[in-house]
């Protein structure tokens, strides 16, 4: 009688263990994609206190943790001028791919031209195709152009596979874009320059932030395309693929570590922007007036 009178809700059956997989298999496997992602990064980080011997070096923890490689990260020369290399790569590579990448996805989303279509495979064809492929062509180009090896070398190769993402990421923002919004600009005296400075590029911002760090993160990592065409340059990767035959130094772990912080810290801070932009881009006018109250209707006096 009791469970009779229980409302519905509580009234209905468990689910068995079954069923509760059933409904919950999607989500357990998006953890367990994500958990097989960032474990690798999580080990790069637990090694970077380990505590190893100093007549060897290797991963063993069988000296406990210590603080001592983080005290003295930049303790090394070699690796601080290969990462320095890196940074200074990567940044310039960014900067350039991604001016270019962000005009041609205007150019491709927003006018017809001959030949558009075949823009459109001709960016997809670099990310399609394997590095070694790639590395090797741009050094056959080189050296029937007769360009040096070395730091310029490099940035060719890093912006030319990075214009490729920067397009395809800042597209997909301009394919949701309210072209109302621009349109509204130039009703009130806007003119296209100051339209694309006030309205087009703010709401567009996110996406291009988001090339721009893709491209970042490409960059700094490449090791295929940066092996044929670096010349005696030597990278991060390159400095770790070198010092891998003999043991890599614990400041190699340290220095990822460090890097993988600061990427997670500006990937929140797209995030943060993009969520930002997509309101300000689904905000209404009549969302800002406030609707005033009806007055209230009149008592009648009572004699």
């Amino acid at each position: 009688m009791r469970a009779l009178n229980k409302p519905p809700q509580q009234r209905r059956r468990s689910a068995t263990p079954l069923e509760w997989l059933r409904e919950k298999a999607l989500l357990i496997f998006a953890g367990l994609a994500v958990c097989y992602m960032l474990i690798p990064i999580a080990v790069i980080a637990i090694y970077s206190f380990a505590e190893t011997p100093r007549d060897r070096l290797n991963f063993a923890l069988d000296g406990g943790f210590t603080l001592e490689y983080w005290q003295n990260a930049f303790a090394i020369s070699e690796l601080n001028d290969a990462m320095l290399t890196s940074l200074e790569l990567a940044a310039l590579s960014t900067l350039i791919s991604t001016a270019i990448g962000t005009m041609m996805a205007l150019a491709l989303v927003r006018h017809n031209f001959l030949g558009r279509r075949g823009a459109n495979l001709l960016i997809v064809l670099p990310m399609a195709t394997p590095e070694i492929v790639i590395g090797a062509a741009l050094l056959s180009m080189f050296v029937v152009y007769g360009v040096d090896l070395g730091f310029q070398s490099l940035l060719i190769a890093h912006i030319m596979f990075s214009i490729s993402f920067v397009v395809i990421v800042v597209r997909s923002r301009l394919i949701g874009f309210d072209r109302a919004i621009e349109e509204a600009a130039a009703d009130l005296g806007a003119t296209p320059l100051q339209t694309f400075r006030t309205v087009t590029l703010p709401l567009l911002a996110p996406g291009v932030i988001s090339a721009a760090l893709l491209a970042f993160a490409l960059s700094i990592d490449d090791f295929v395309i940066s092996n044929f065409t670096s010349g005696a340059t030597q990278t991060f990767p390159l400095y770790v693929f070198g010092v891998s035959q003999r043991g890599i130094p614990i400041q190699v772990n340290v220095l990822a570590t460090i890097l993988f912080v600061i990427t997670a810290i500006a990937i929140a801070f797209v995030i943060r922007q993009q969520r930002q932009a997509e309101k300000m881009a689904a905000a209404r006018p009549e969302d800002d007036v406030v609707t005033a109250p009806p007055p209230a209707a009149r008592r009648p006096v009572s004699g």
